[in-house]
């Protein structure tokens, strides 16, 4: 079994990748850590690469910096925004009733949109300070 190579303490735990240096990022980290009752989940930083987990699929940080990326907890599997809040949304209980319906046809569709508009209207949604949450452009 793969495990973390940063923490192996986090075996057990999906990893949740997320943009630390986006205010709105860091909120939203914060709400679902509230909501992880059973600590499912094991938030880190993507820009942090030394605590990438390792991962049968390759992580890439422009992807990440992108859209929060979750490893399972086998390590086997990663998944990328919606997909990633559809798999959270099974281990949370507060959100447990919600999953479901995230199968529905079309709510991955309107789901996937919903999210990608977030992902690049995020720094307006919470603003920055000084310029901390500006992601480096693509080269």
């Amino acid at each position: 079994m793969l495990t973390s190579v940063a923490n192996p303490n986090v075996a057990a735990k999906a990893i949740v990748l997320f943009d630390g240096d986006c205010a709105f990022c860091q909120r939203s980290v914060r709400i679902l850590k509230s909501l992880d009752w059973f600590h499912k989940l094991s938030m880190q930083n993507a820009r942090d690469e030394s605590t990438w987990p390792v991962a049968a699929e390759a992580l890439s940080l422009p992807k990440m910096l992108d859209e929060m990326h979750l490893v399972t907890p086998d390590r086997q599997h990663t998944y990328a925004g919606f997909a990633a809040f559809r798999w959270m949304s099974w281990r949370l209980p507060i959100t447990l009733p919600l999953a479901p319906f995230l199968y529905l046809p079309g709510v991955p569709w309107i789901g996937n949109r919903a999210y990608r508009w977030i992902a690049r209207n995020r720094y307006s949604l919470v603003p920055c300070r000084d310029g901390v949450c500006e992601v480096p452009s693509k080269k």
